[in-house]
């Protein structure tokens, strides 16, 4: 019995063809990469959050975040880190 909902592209990898291959490696790497770049991004943003606490705690509500906000994303990084 055939699968008639499945397009042809998903057959195709399914098959195991080279492209179909070539195709699933690029795109995990492609969301591996994006996965570490929005870890990176957010701990770029804790640590700058936890620089601006410690420097000038009066911005902190200039960027409409409460003090509450900005201790629990600190919590967030590394215990050798904070």
């Amino acid at each position: 019995m055939t699968n008639i909902l499945a397009s042809a592209p998903h057959q195709a990898v399914r098959r195991g063809t080279p492209a179909g291959k070539a195709s699933r490696r690029r795109s995990s790497l492609a969301g591996l990469r994006n996965t570490i770049a929005a870890w990176r991004e957010r701990a770029h943003f804790r640590w700058d959050l936890k620089r601006i606490s410690d420097t000038n705690p009066h911005l902190i509500d200039d960027i409409g975040l409460t003090r509450r906000q900005v201790d629990e994303e600190i919590a967030k990084l590394p215990f050798w880190q904070r």
